[in-house]
């Protein structure tokens, strides 16, 4: 029964129909320079239908525009790929790439925006939501694409990648600024492990394979499983076109980890890499939330906490450490430094598996160690925290978090703008509805898709 489904109640209960609003109600000043839209990702079935996965729900956006202090419109519409109508991923003829639910991320890249689902194909929407259909980067993209692509922010590239869990297992893509494919190569090494998420430095790309790899016994639709078999490792590959050459795997200790906060190559030349984590009975648990199974935490993340790996490449040496108690997820920064090192990060913090803690937005100062909090209120549960710099930033955390809150209470969302440097309130924009708790999503400036017409 549904009401047995956590995904499907609750914060993340899904919404039945698609509207536009305009004209929305906002408290306190929005800062003129916010002027783009903020789009969310997450899944959302259709009436009526069931999935036996929460990452099998069928993907819907949520878009709220802002324009020199005014809130414009928010909407939100389904992902219309044929997975919406029930079109099976796997086929007589292996998988239909263009079946995806859509439903992890959206990002812009090149002027399109991309619903992201990371075993399929991207999905390109318009400037107000509406499908236009599956993308392979002009038939270059031939496998699956992360839901988690680096734009690197001094050249503009996108890396990306396609994991499968049949050979090939890896493959690695760099397209231009302008969206163009303009390398790509089969990693050597690599398993059938699930990648989720991965990093770039300056120098090199790097991969995570954790404990969590191919299961066909796994019967929910997403055939993987904690395997005390599958070794955990991280592999470290040179950038350019002879990096497959030279790419070398670390083993580290037993985990998986969903999400990169960043990774860089300190001033001895190391490559740190920080994420939140968790071990096995923390996977067991968030996977039983996932599927709706018995033994589930009473959420999921429960045993999620940040890892710091210093992988001296020189030495050819892991040190590795968790180096904070809270369990968060969803882990965001100013992308500027993306690649680079970075003094402050943001996450969303969630109750622990005892239940202690509660929902909030975290900043953490990495070069003092000192945690801050923003506490959202009790029945609410904030979104992914986006970084969006402020007009003339001169400092790393001179900018604004935007996270959408869903309040159980009032059954109502609101988008909060917080200033990031103090996690103080700047703005509250009254959303039409309560927003379902979704995964990903990213703020897209006009001026990245030359928006004089919308």
């Amino acid at each position: 029964m549904t009401a047995e489904k956590p995904y499907l109640i609750g914060h993340y209960a899904p919404v039945a129909d698609e509207i536009t609003a305009t004209e929305l109600t906002v408290e306190g000043h929005l800062p003129s320079e916010l002027t783009g839209r903020l789009l969310r990702n997450g899944h959302n079935p259709k009436p009526g239908v069931t999935p036996t996965h929460w990452f099998k729900g069928s993907g819907m956006v949520h878009g709220i525009r802002l324009r020199e202090g005014r809130a414009e419109w928010y909407r939100n519409r389904w992902v219309k790929s044929p997975a919406l109508d029930g079109a099976p991923y796997m086929t007589e003829k292996g998988p239909d790439l263009a079946a995806s639910v859509a439903g992890t991320h959206i990002i812009e890249h090149g002027g399109r925006l991309l619903a992201l689902c990371e075993a399929n194909f991207p999905f390109e929407l318009t400037r107000e939501l509406e499908t236009v259909g599956a993308y392979d980067f002009d038939g270059k993209l031939r496998s699956a694409m992360t839901a988690h692509p680096k734009e690197d922010p001094v050249t503009g590239e996108l890396h990306l990648f396609g994991s499968s869990p049949f050979p090939p297992y890896l493959m690695y893509y760099v397209a231009d600024a302008k969206g163009d494919i303009v390398h790509s190569a089969e990693i050597p090494g690599a398993s059938a492990s699930l990648k989720h998420d991965f990093a770039i430095t300056r120098h090199h790309v790097v991969f995570i394979e954790g404990n969590v790899t191919f299961d066909p016994t796994e019967h929910s639709g997403i055939p993987y499983g904690w395997s005390d078999e599958q070794p955990a490792r991280i592999g470290v590959m040179p950038r350019g076109k002879d990096g497959t050459q030279n790419i070398r795997w670390f083993s580290i200790e037993p985990g998986n980890m969903l999400h990169v906060s960043n990774a860089y190559e300190d001033g001895r030349g190391r490559i740190v890499l920080e994420g939140p984590t968790v071990d096995r009975e923390g996977f067991r648990l968030s996977w039983n939330w996932w599927v709706g199974a018995p033994g589930r935490g009473a959420e999921p993340n429960a045993r999620s906490y940040t890892r710091r790996w210093v992988i001296d490449l020189a030495a050819g040496s892991v040190d590795e450490q968790i180096i904070d108690d809270l369990a968060v997820e969803f882990p965001t920064l100013n992308e500027e430094y993306l690649g680079r090192e970075n003094r402050y990060q943001y996450a969303i913090s969630f109750p622990d598996s005892k239940g202690f803690g509660s929902y909030g937005i975290v900043k953490y100062d990495r070069t003092t160690g000192a945690r801050r909090i923003h506490q959202v209120g009790d029945a609410r549960l904030p979104s992914e925290a986006v970084f969006v710099p402020a007009a003339g930033a001169t400092g790393e955390d001179d900018g604004y978090l935007l996270t959408v809150v869903s309040d159980l209470k009032q059954d109502a969302s609101q988008l909060l703008v917080l200033d990031a440097s103090g996690l103080d309130r700047v703005a509250t924009v009254h959303l039409p509805r309560r927003v379902t708790a979704g995964i990903h999503g990213s703020w897209v400036p006009d001026s990245d898709l030359d928006d004089a017409q919308a």
